[in-house]
């Protein structure tokens, strides 16, 4: 699983170990706004990891397209990649963030669109401090991965504090839905923050132009504030 690390450069200093994020991108792997906004996280302290999430069936180092043929894949992927897969590709990940000389072995997560979805199953890992879940797809109807997924009846296994980040206007998590993440995740007694934009999905992605750069500065700021806490 190819991995792209990004560490924080202090010209004049030495390199000091930093706590580590994995952060997950959306269906179309590493593309220059993930890599910008690993760059953000990892100027404001931290040792980030961004793994390829569809490395069992693309080459290492593909990037999908913000086109028809691009979302058409990675849509697809996403339906025939088996939850269990999803879940070892993120042991291995914070593993190895935790292995890695750079860090101090406090790891959070934090993901986009489908990435929101994985940083929230990153959240079942009990050494996962705390995750930052912009957008999630697909756990309030349970579709992601072949077979679907459990995420929501396992909320009770979050042991870290979570950030929760919508859109009002994200058709792909509607109202209806919100809310029975909210409940759910109240029910089960987790420890997190929820915060809505008036803003549509992929609001935090800097091109393209469903792109908000208020909304992202906070949503960010957010994020930050999260990680200072809790890592």
């Amino acid at each position: 699983m190819r991995t792209y690390f990004y560490a924080p450069s202090e010209p004049g200093r030495p390199p000091a170990p930093r706590p580590g994020l994995v952060l997950y991108s959306e269906i179309f792997q590493q593309t220059p706004p993930v890599r910008r906004l690993a760059f953000n996280f990892a100027s404001a302290g931290y040792l980030v990891a961004v793994p390829e999430v569809y490395h069992a069936h693309e080459p290492a180092g593909c990037v999908l397209g913000y086109d028809d043929p691009g979302k058409n894949r990675g849509n697809a992927l996403k339906q025939i990649i088996p939850m269990s897969d999803f879940d070892a590709d993120a042991r291995a990940a914070v593993d190895a963030l935790k292995a890695h000389p750079g860090c101090t072995g406090s790891v959070g997560a934090v993901g986009i669109c489908l990435g929101g979805h994985l940083a929230f199953r990153a959240a079942l890992l009990p050494d996962v401090k705390a995750a930052a879940c912009f957008y999630p797809t697909d756990i309030h109807s349970g579709t992601l991965g072949k077979g679907g997924s459990d995420s929501l009846a396992r909320a009770k296994d979050v042991r870290g504090e979570l950030l929760m980040v919508f859109g009002r206007q994200d058709p792909h998590v509607p109202r209806e839905g919100r809310r029975l993440i909210y409940d759910t995740l109240t029910d089960a007694g987790v420890w997190f923050t929820w915060h809505e934009f008036n803003a549509a999905h992929a609001f935090l992605r800097d091109e393209g132009e469903r792109y908000d750069p208020s909304a992202a500065r906070s949503a960010l700021g957010l994020a930050t504030d999260l990680f200072r806490r809790a890592l």
